[in-house]
């Protein structure tokens, strides 16, 4: 399968039957997806003005810190009909994070953590699908983080699908997974007089995607 690149267009969306849905292989075989969703089948992009990839920390163990990722390229695959074989890529650039305070990027892009000089993109690679609940999916793939790559389990929601009112499919899905990122090499610590890290180890990444059909270039 010919995934649509960074030069695909957007597509006006066009009559498609509906078909009865298959049921997914693999553990969430018994969960059927919603018959409406077989519409939805085929190549879709990330609206960057309309999402964000973002994640949060525990700063001083009081507080959270939040952020995003604000350059990114995408390829995704959705199959309605039988959720198994939908897949997605998502390649984010170092450099382009956002925490809302200028120093605080500085560091989370140098040597202490994602080092964006030497490791400038990090990637995200599925590698299963599951339908776990109504419109409730299981995403298993392999992030990459300063050439280390290890498997993660995304949780997602499905939100909906509309046509808006310039004539593009627009649909919606929200993503969460947590890690430790010290299994990726951001081994950073600096510890607070009373005990404990002034940034926790463990990371939660927050995925709320707009996605618009797309067509590959050519």
């Amino acid at each position: 399968m010919n995934l649509f690149s960074r030069g695909s267009v957007f597509r006006r969306p066009e009559p498609a039957a509906l078909q009865s849905p298959t049921r997914s292989t693999g553990a969430a075989s018994a969960v059927l997806a919603e018959p409406g969703l077989s519409a939805l089948t085929g190549e879709w992009v990330i609206d960057p003005a309309h999402s964000r990839i973002g994640f949060s920390v525990r700063h001083a163990m009081v507080t959270t810190v939040r952020g995003a990722f604000t350059d990114y390229q995408s390829r995704l695959y959705f199959d309605g009909r039988d959720p198994a074989r939908s897949k997605a890529e998502i390649i984010v650039s170092t450099a382009g994070v956002d925490t809302g305070v200028e120093q605080r990027d500085a560091h989370l892009v140098g040597r202490d953590f994602l080092d964006a000089v030497a490791h400038p993109r990090l990637r995200f690679t599925s590698t299963s699908v599951e339908v776990s609940g109504n419109d409730l999916y299981r995403m298993t793939g392999d992030l990459t983080i300063k050439a280390t790559t290890r498997p993660v389990v995304l949780e997602l929601t499905y939100i909906g699908h509309v046509t808006d009112p310039f004539g593009y499919e627009r649909v919606g899905f929200d993503g969460t997974t947590t890690i430790n990122r010290s299994e990726w090499g951001l081994t950073y610590s600096s510890k607070l007089a009373e005990g404990g890290a002034m940034v926790s180890e463990k990371v939660r990444l927050q995925l709320d995607i707009a996605a618009i059909r797309a067509i590959p270039a050519g």
